[in-house]
């Protein structure tokens, strides 16, 4: 294993601070992704107002008396837009002098940007969001995107790694904003204006599986991982992957207990493996 990442990423620069947060940020994931798959789940979306009517494998917490909520489109926007305002602001904080570093960063930028996008004129809302959740998931996007860029900036001048990935990266960045952003729409399509009762998803991977944006958030996650090729990076994908697999596991267990008519076929997250 040792071998093979010696061949993919490069060296690790001498940075405590950058190896404390890709350690960090991997356990945390793990423990959030367990979390979910447990059924603690974090509280926005459709896991905001579970019940004691809920199964037990999906009573999330009630935000205490008296928790700020905001509404869920500027909750959504103050978890994306300091990221995106970020990832721009990297383009005049650290200069690129390699193509690797230019990729990374408009990949990171335009990510967030569609973010901001579909949030705005995309997405259709049916409540509130909690907003010191909005709060840890903007501090978890920005802390990523910095760090990524930074580690990135560290590792100019270094050996570069002898199998050259950033190619296959970009291709797989488009891949996955291209499948999330459909799947993202065909979500949208679902409800009419106003109506605010979940339905089954349809289109698309949803025959297959019933969070098929997750499934492209990781092959874009991936896709900056094999774009900067740096071990945090790639911590930052693999951490990623482990929570949105416990997250997809609870969204699947919510709509079997709230759809009667749920397709058992249908997956979390992999068509026809889990």
């Amino acid at each position: 294993m040792v071998s093979i990442l010696v061949k993919l990423v490069f060296p690790q620069p001498p940075s405590v601070l950058l190896n404390a947060m890709s350690v960090i940020y991997l356990a945390s994931s793990a423990i959030g992704g367990f979390s979910e798959l447990r059924g603690n789940n974090m509280p926005y979306s459709k896991f905001l107002n579970q019940t004691n009517d809920s199964p037990k494998q999906f009573l999330t917490k009630e935000p205490k008396e008296g928790t700020t909520k905001v509404p869920s489109r500027w909750g959504m926007l103050i978890c994306y837009t300091p990221a995106f305002l970020a990832s721009v602001a990297m383009f005049l904080l650290f200069p690129h002098d390699c193509i690797r570093m230019l990729m990374l960063k408009s990949a990171l930028a335009f990510h967030f940007f569609k973010r901001v996008f579909e949030v705005s004129f995309i997405h259709k809302y049916s409540s509130n969001m909690v907003l010191s959740t909005a709060i840890i998931i903007s501090i978890n996007y920005l802390s990523n995107t910095t760090s990524m860029v930074y580690a990135q900036y560290l590792s100019q001048g270094l050996v570069e790694p002898p199998i050259d990935l950033k190619y296959i990266g970009f291709l797989l960045f488009l891949i996955g904003i291209s499948g999330n952003f459909y799947h993202h729409y065909l979500l949208s399509q679902l409800r009419e204006k106003g109506e605010k009762k979940y339905k089954i998803p349809s289109g698309g991977l949803f025959g297959l599986v019933i969070c098929p944006h997750y499934l492209f958030e990781i092959i874009e996650f991936l896709g900056f991982s094999f774009i900067s090729q740096t071990l945090h990076a790639l911590s930052v994908s693999i951490g990623t992957m482990l929570y949105l697999v416990g997250r997809s596991y609870a969204t699947r267990q919510w709509y079997l207990s709230k759809q009667d008519d749920f397709p058992p076929n249908v997956k979390a997250l992999i068509p026809y493996l889990f």
